[in-house]
């Protein structure tokens, strides 16, 4: 089996109506948040703000302290198992203007129950629900 390790954000900005959170659609047809390969050398928090920027062209974020969580899954490449950690953070831009790179379909904006809805996978959907539970959703 391949191991696999990800970094990645759950990307919001604040209004006075409340926060919005940034998904992307992947080629495979799904929507996500911000994720990617960590590189040789990058800590978590560098892949991150590595893939935010080559992903969404966004570079104004910031780290929320205090919120990190993980999730694992497993997929099929080239008939081989891979076993997939992926490690996210929560963080803020106020930059509504995405630059999406050759690896997305599209980007939304989404509220939190519109984003939960949207979400394609279960392992998503909790890991926002955990941002809730978390008291960084109000």
């Amino acid at each position: 089996m391949i191991e696999e390790r990800s970094a990645g954000a759950i990307l919001y900005q604040e209004f006075p109506s409340g926060k919005i959170y940034l998904l992307l659609n992947y080629p495979s047809g799904h929507w996500d948040f911000v994720k990617g390969n960590i590189e040789k050398g990058e800590t978590l928090k560098q892949t991150v703000l590595r893939e935010v920027k080559e992903e969404t062209g966004i570079s104004d974020i910031k780290f929320v302290s205090g919120f990190e969580d993980k999730i694992e899954y497993h997929y099929q490449r080239n008939g081989e198992l891979v076993h997939k950690q992926v490690a996210f953070f929560l963080a803020r831009t106020n930059t509504s203007d995405v630059k999406l790179s050759h690896e997305h379909l599209n980007f939304t904006w989404l509220r939190f129950n519109d984003a939960m809805q949207k979400l394609t996978y279960k392992t998503a959907q909790n890991l926002l629900k955990r941002v809730k539970d978390s008291g960084f959703e109000s």
